[in-house]
């Protein structure tokens, strides 16, 4: 267990490093969208903020869990994204879905993993 929580958080965070750094530093070509997704990207890329602020919180949650410190709360910060991930490649690219699984449910293996961290937030006072 203790070798495979070091395995997904290394490399959840290398993929979550890589795309931010990407992102910032324009590595990658820009793909070309067609239909749905085309649409969606458009007002991502015209809100102005939303995309750098993902990239933001993917680029430390990255550090965080290569690092393996602050792993709990980067768990917690990166979980809505990794829904919204899943959820686009689910209705819009549907080819992405298994890279979006493998980033979703190691995300919950990383959140289950560590679950003692998190017990007292579900604790009703």
């Amino acid at each position: 267990m203790k070798y495979a929580t070091l395995f997904i958080r290394i490399t959840i965070g290398i993929v979550f490093l890589v795309t931010s750094i990407g992102f910032f530093l324009k590595l990658f070509p820009q793909p070309t969208f067609e239909g749905d997704f085309k649409a969606f990207q458009l007002g991502l890329v015209a809100s102005s903020y939303l995309m750098p602020l993902a990239k933001s919180v993917e680029l430390i949650c990255g550090l965080s869990f290569i690092t393996g410190r602050y792993v709990t709360l980067a768990n917690i910060l990166i979980f809505p994204v990794t829904i919204n991930i899943v959820f686009i490649n689910f209705f819009l690219t549907p080819q992405g879905i298994p890279f979006a699984l493998f980033v979703f449910f190691g995300n919950l293996f990383l959140i289950f993993s560590h679950w003692e961290n998190y017990k007292s937030l579900f604790k009703a006072k």
